[in-house]
């Protein structure tokens, strides 16, 4: 029976190991219940492929140097000075030229774990050379050549549809078949099938792009065309109930990665939002979505992040609310790792400071432009929006959600900038007074600064700030002072206890 087949496969599934010759029926039995018409017995023989893959995946050559040989050059490896540095330099994207030869390709040393020269350097690095030995139809032994047969088979894979052993260990050999039957996958009619169609086409992508990584430029090069191309075609058919699964492929699909290595994905996401608008704001949105996956890489892409930086700042008044909400999202990732460091420095990322200070100015013409123009006009039995005030508004909001992703996001928020900007949060809410959702994420964005800690040096520029609002003709303005003056104390009970005699008279002037 089923139950007895379940039973068995599970049982056979645990018993595998490295160290154990696998008998060549086992495997076959495995290849076979791929495609078994019961789904438990399909799942474990997926899990069982999975493990043949690993333990049949060939061993990697590993290489051992010192930071002196990497570099050709002397380097101070024994102090720890954290952030961006001379010598950490070259694991990030920034100036990364490419290999032009395979033998360059194969000797470059990849780092794929991001904590990697952050703080500081091992005396020796260990890592794998940037090649591995592929199974070809030549020196395949017979355990692998029974799984390499089936996956060959066309008619097999339409009807089987983990896939990263796969491609490791074969190669681009695969790749053909499997990219018709993503096109297949991708263009479901039935509605019922679409969102698992889109799963299992995004599971078999981020097994490529894994599993590719020790490929060479030549087939990177042909595999990536083609993947391109397909991924175009993603982009076009994405709905709401499939954009997760883009998003997990690209995700598990660069996880612990280093960019260099990857920077053909690289590249494509950062295209996504240089194409021209299509009209349909969903896909728009959604590219913006598939970008925020570049965060996988931390701190070692942080070229990319300022001209994400630079593009994304100019859309802040985009007309479109969806669009504009995923923005913030984006430009609050891109200011994430501007910190400050004990005895080490962060100077390679988009800068908050001059970041806010834009900002702010563009806030304070925003808000004159709102007083100046009313946002609609009545004419007999038509109401005209005024589009400059339009405009203006749009940004009010948009700077309101990305003053408060940046709490959310970022590991140190609190920059002098933000105290700079902090009037203009309380300025702005006679403008959002009749729009209780704007309201109430203006209230969450001013509470985000009193809920923080804020050092001596913030506490004095701020109340700086509160007093300059208190003095403000504008009712509204000195209610939201007022209002969190009493939450900022609370948060901040002892630091803000040698300013109690100003924080009195604050309250009084109010």
């Amino acid at each position: 029976t089923w139950r007895q087949q379940e039973t068995t496969m599970s049982l056979m599934w645990l018993l595998l190991q490295k160290r154990v010759p696998i008998p060549l029926p086992c495997i076959q039995t495995f290849v076979d219940f791929l495609v078994h018409d019961n789904v438990e017995l399909r799942k474990i023989a997926e899990e069982g492929i999975a493990a043949f893959c690993r333990i049949q995946k060939p061993p990697r050559i590993y290489v051992e140097k010192t930071l002196d040989e990497i570099l050709q050059r002397p380097v101070n490896v024994d102090q720890c000075h954290p952030g961006d540095r001379d010598d950490n330099l070259w694991i990030t994207i920034n100036d990364y030229k490419p290999p032009k030869t395979q033998k360059e390709w194969e000797e470059t040393c990849f780092l794929d774990k991001s904590f990697h020269g952050y703080y500081k350097w091992p005396k020796i690095i260990r890592y794998p050379m940037n090649k591995r030995e592929r199974y070809t139809i030549e020196n395949m032994p017979a355990a692998v050549t029974i799984l390499y047969e089936r996956f060959i088979d066309k008619n097999f894979i339409n009807k089987f549809t983990q896939f990263m052993g796969l491609f490791r260990n074969y190669g681009p050999a695969l790749v053909d078949n499997f990219i018709e039957t993503l096109y297949v996958l991708i263009h479901e009619k039935t509605k019922e099938k679409q969102e698992g169609s889109h799963r299992v086409a995004a599971e078999i992508v981020a097994g490529m792009i894994r599993g590719s990584k020790y490929w060479t430029i030549e087939m990177l090069d042909e595999f990536w065309k083609k993947l391109t191309t397909f991924l175009n075609e993603v982009c076009l058919n994405l709905g709401p109930e499939t954009l997760s699964y883009w998003a997990s492929c690209f995700k598990l699909g660069l996880e612990d990665e280093d960019p260099r290595r990857m920077y053909r994905p690289i590249e494509y996401l950062r295209s996504l939002i240089n194409t021209h608008a299509t009209g349909n704001t969903f896909l728009e949105t959604s590219r913006w979505y598939l970008l925020q996956t570049i965060t996988n890489f931390e701190w070692r892409v942080p070229s990319i992040w300022c001209s994400i930086n630079e593009q994304a700042k100019e859309l802040l008044d985009h007309p479109y609310k969806a669009i504009r909400e995923r923005i913030t999202i984006v430009l609050s990732l891109s200011l994430t790792f501007d910190v400050t460091l004990p005895n080490g420095q962060s100077t390679r990322h988009p800068d908050v400071n001059q970041f806010i200070d834009m900002i702010r100015v563009r806030l304070q013409q925003a808000i004159e432009v709102y007083e100046k123009t009313p946002l609609a006009n009545v004419s007999g039995q038509v109401v005209e929006i005024d589009p400059e005030a339009r405009k203006a508004l749009n940004f009010i909001e948009t700077v309101i959600q990305l003053h408060t992703h940046l709490f959310s996001k970022c590991l140190q928020p609190i920059k002098k900038a933000i105290i700079r900007i902090f009037p203009y949060l309380c300025e702005i809410e006679s403008i959002v007074a009749n729009d209780d959702f704007i309201r109430k994420n203006l209230t969450i964005t001013r509470m985000c600064v009193a809920m923080t800690y804020l050092h001596k040096h913030f506490m004095e520029e701020l109340i700086e700030q509160l007093e300059q609002v208190c003095s403000s003709p504008k009712w509204h303005a000195r209610r939201a002072a007022i209002e969190f003056i009493q939450n900022m104390i609370f948060c901040n009970l002892f630091n803000a206890r040698p300013y109690a005699q100003r924080l009195r008279q604050l309250v009084f002037k109010c």
